[in-house]
């Protein structure tokens, strides 16, 4: 069984920065994408970040030269570090596995990130 444990967030000033941690077990970590994505209130759930077992790294422009996505494969974890946030950065972000040769995918509980202006 799969899980993904979020962790980091929470209430910061616009310019601050804030980490996101999560922590995957029941799967061997190394072998899989990690994502991070957010979803704030009716907007629909967009990719912020991801990171392949290679170390390949992708971005949402919005995030390009802010945020910052790695992974540590002994802990098992994926973080994302975020800089200079601002108001519009504000949601819920998701933790996502993908196992890159079925393809098939895992979500975390999410953790709230709100921006004050």
């Amino acid at each position: 069984q799969v899980q993904l444990v979020e962790s980091g967030g929470g209430l910061v000033q616009a310019g601050g920065s804030l980490r996101l941690s999560c922590i995957a077990s029941g799967t061997i970590f190394s072998i899989n994408t990690m994502g991070w994505y957010r979803q704030a209130p009716e907007k629909q759930r967009e990719l912020v970040a991801r990171i392949t077992s290679g170390g390949i790294t992708n971005y949402a422009d919005s995030v390009k030269g802010r945020f910052t996505i790695s992974r540590d494969n002994a802990k098992n974890t994926v973080y994302l570090q975020m800089n200079s946030l601002k108001p519009e950065d504000t949601a819920v972000y998701y933790c996502n596995l993908l196992r890159e040769l079925t393809r098939r995918e895992y979500w975390g509980q999410g953790t709230q990130v709100t921006v004050s202006s």
